[in-house]
């Protein structure tokens, strides 16, 4: 099992970096996380998962083990296989995704490249309530920011996106103070509120 590699960037593909490591060159499919901390001539670190088939294996490349465990479980869904969990990465960012799973945006999840209709519906099903909001934060490469409960009054939107946005995990005080900056960048519906919240790493 190839899980880590670390070499230099020998070149780059629409969807594949193929490393140099010691004199070896592995060809790996990487997320959008992983291209983004990629760069032509540069050392890359990847946390790797590799696919075994009777016709041959096939590496795939993460920027983080978070994010490498957010694609297993990802995985874990029937019908969704390797190339297809690392499009959905590579087109939605972990955000993105898990807020697409929590509100079950089907219609956000479809728009991957490859992703049907029955399969986004499917993911919904059976990993909502399964992805944790560290997860996320983590596989996006962001930290929680511990905040003092803020003494505010809330719109009955905003009080649907702090509840939102505590069924994934964070704290009360977390998603009040997160909903308030969210709402002063701009965001009018609930939609538009978590999204900014989880960008900006709640």
């Amino acid at each position: 099992m190839i899980a880590y590699l670390r070499g230099k960037v020998m070149a780059v593909t629409e969807e594949t970096v193929i490393l140099d490591v010691q004199g070896v060159g592995y060809e790996v499919y990487c997320s959008g996380g992983a291209f983004r901390k990629i760069g032509a001539n540069d050392t890359a670190e990847l946390y790797t998962y590799l696919q075994v088939k009777e016709d041959g294996m096939t590496l795939f490349g993460f920027a983080s083990p978070q994010e490498k465990e957010l694609f297993m479980k990802v995985l874990s869904v029937q019908g969704v296989g390797p190339k297809l969990g690392i499009a959905i990465l590579t087109g939605l960012s972990a955000d993105e995704f898990t807020l697409a799973v929590q509100t079950a945006d089907v219609k956000r999840l479809s728009a991957v490249k490859g992703l049907g209709k029955k399969t986004a519906e499917k993911i919904v099903l059976e990993l909502h309530g399964k992805i944790s909001a560290a997860e996320v934060m983590s596989a996006s490469g962001e930290d929680s920011l511990q905040v003092k409960e803020p003494q505010v009054k809330l719109t009955a939107t905003q009080e649907d996106a702090v509840s939102a946005l505590m069924g994934l995990g964070f704290t009360k005080s977390e998603s009040t103070q997160a909903v308030k900056r969210a709402c002063e960048n701009g965001a009018k519906n609930v939609e538009e509120i978590i999204m900014r919240a989880l960008q900006g790493g709640v």
